[in-house]
């Protein structure tokens, strides 16, 4: 099962589950979600010419919902950031339990004020008297050749706010609980989201050389102070171009120099 059928297959059983659950957001329901993907296979190549390609499915998020549940549980909105996602919040005041979609989290941006000031702060400044049953979602971080204005990753901005949590999609974990990857005895690497799977690599090559790497990875984003090796993204904006791009993100070569420097 890939990341997008589990997440289609989440909401599914909530929507069924509980009939205060609802999802909005841009193109979620005509459209049956954003980014519409399509699985593509090389299926073997000609003697002269491209390869032969063949398309397998198409790949959304929150396909069949709309047809399963209706317009009044599965919600398309406007362009709008700000107005829908006060909305949300304000019915999730009222009780409903709403799943609040953005295209990629460098829009919520435009809603950033209903996210940290409503939602975030209103039940500890109602003294527990007002609940906001909300799931805020998308893809966050970098992409591929997408640019500045949709690569950035919000984790540690949103996981800095008291009332909010960052959540990763990768495991089944209670939340601020962490899972053991792979055990290691010599140096002890600690990631979230896809630098998980970066990491899982560059402790197999190390292993080749008698490193013996243990990892750690989290479903809840949160703040750390420094950690001997770590590394990050370069503190520029996302580049265009391919090459510039990779050179802005860490890489599995970068993970294993970390390592070898204090190991």
């Amino acid at each position: 099962m890939t990341v997008r059928d589990a997440l289609n297959s989440a909401l599914d059983e909530e929507l069924a589950r509980d009939d205060k659950v609802y999802v909005l957001g841009e193109e979620v329901g005509e459209y049956q979600g954003a980014y519409k993907v399509r699985c593509i296979t090389n299926h073997g190549t000609r003697a002269q010419g491209p390869p032969l390609i063949r398309v397998v499915d198409a790949v959304q998020i929150t396909r069949g919902l709309l047809q399963k549940y209706g317009p009044e549980r599965v919600k398309d909105t406007p362009i709008t950031e700000a107005g829908f996602t006060g909305i949300a919040v304000g019915s999730a005041f009222a009780g409903l339990k709403p799943v609040c979609e953005f295209m990629t989290w460098n829009f919520a941006m435009q809603a950033i004020d209903q996210i940290i000031n409503s939602a975030g702060k209103t039940f500890y400044m109602s003294a527990g008297q007002i609940n906001c049953p909300i799931v805020f979602r998308g893809p966050n971080g970098a992409a591929a050749g997408v640019a500045a204005q949709h690569s950035q990753c919000f984790a540690s901005w949103y996981s800095s706010v008291p009332g909010l949590k960052v959540l990763d999609k990768d495991f089944v974990l209670p939340i601020g609980k962490a899972k053991v990857m792979r055990e290691g005895t010599h140096v002890t690497l600690v990631s979230f989201s896809k630098m998980v799977g970066y990491c899982l690599k560059a402790a197999e090559t190390l292993a080749k050389e008698g490193i013996e790497c243990e990892l750690g990875g989290g479903r809840e984003a949160g703040q750390r102070g420094p950690a001997a090796g770590e590394r990050r993204g370069a503190e520029v904006p996302m580049p265009y171009a391919a090459n510039l791009e990779e050179a802005a993100l860490p890489q599995i070569d970068d993970i294993i120099k970390a390592v070898k420097s204090i190991a």
